[in-house]
């Protein structure tokens, strides 16, 4: 009975000790260094950009920050600038473009002044985005093109204006902010989760593209973060939502969020979740049992809808 017992428990424990090698070799890999690394970051000026402005920055990289307000681009500089004095680390005072990422017509010239900048981009982080609440039956379509615009054809029109330097180059990295709902769509959201959607499948596939090249892509697919985004939110017929979500209130605080995208750049990560535990669990559910996410959709859909009929 003993020799049974052990022969069954010894490649199991194997097993368990090859795994816990495996998390702690993975721990202990060291990340691609920052050091003086060209980073582009757009929607710079607030919330989960100007936090990974803030990262970045104390990680010795050369940032170029982009936006639409050029007094508030001067603004965050002012603030890295000031955060670095007395800092044993070398820093730089981050460049900046200011630019409307909507407007696609004017983004092949802000990717020649990111370029003139260093002449190089070593990381391009796609964060600027809008968010969307609203029902589908009054929502305008110019509502959801809106979205649309600067949360998938602005990145896409950046991304494709840089990523000729960087193939040139045979190096660089392209990281852009998704969503969890760009991997489930959720009911009163539809304009933002159709964008997000676009936007993983979009950046999927240039990741399989740029493989042989050596350029990694990275999709980073944060739940709810405490910034203000649903107060600046666009509604269905184009008016500002203007209120702070209970679940964005509650949610993750950006400055987390912005050591984890630092962390996914130094590794190089494909596809990183940062969700709370039911959100990542829904993703699966979608693929694995659809009947039963649509089923607590529909349901979710009704308790939502309930307060607009009362």
């Amino acid at each position: 009975m003993e020799r049974v017992m052990g022969g069954g428990l010894l490649p199991l424990v194997l097993a368990g000790a090859v795994l816990l090698l495996y998390r702690v070799l993975v721990r202990l890999r060291p990340g691609a260094a920052l050091q003086d690394a060209v980073v582009v970051i757009t929607g710079s000026t607030s919330g989960l950009g100007k936090e990974c402005a803030r990262v970045f920055h104390a990680a010795g990289a050369r940032l170029v920050l982009c936006g639409r307000d050029a007094a508030r681009l001067q603004q965050v500089v002012q603030e890295l600038t000031a955060s670095s004095a007395g800092t044993q680390k070398k820093t730089y005072t981050p460049s900046t473009v200011t630019f409307d990422l909507a407007n696609t017509a004017t983004v092949d010239r802000a990717a020649e002044q990111i370029l003139n900048c260093y002449g190089q981009v070593d990381v391009l982080i796609n964060n600027a985005g809008i968010s969307y609440r609203g029902d589908i039956l009054d929502t305008h379509l110019s509502v959801h093109r809106e979205v649309m615009e600067t949360n998938y054809f602005g990145p896409v029109a950046l991304t494709q204006a840089l990523l000729p330097s960087m193939v040139r180059r045979r190096s660089g990295h392209i990281v852009v902010i998704s969503s969890i709902q760009g991997k489930i769509a959720i009911p009163y959201r539809s304009a933002y989760a159709a964008s997000k959607h676009a936007t993983q499948a979009y950046f999927d596939c240039l990741r399989a593209e740029m493989e042989c090249y050596g350029i990694p892509v990275t999709v980073v697919s944060p739940g709810y973060i405490r910034t203000n985004l649903s107060v600046n939110a666009v509604t269905g017929d184009g008016s500002k939502y203007g209120v702070m979500d209970k679940t964005t209130a509650m949610g993750r605080d950006p400055g987390d969020v912005a050591q984890a995208v630092l962390k996914a750049v130094r590794q190089k990560s494909k596809d990183v979740v940062l969700a709370a535990p039911l959100p990542t669990l829904a993703v699966y559910l979608r693929t694995l049992w659809p009947t039963l996410f649509f089923k607590l959709m529909a349901s979710r859909a009704r308790k939502e809808r309930k307060p607009k009929e009362e």
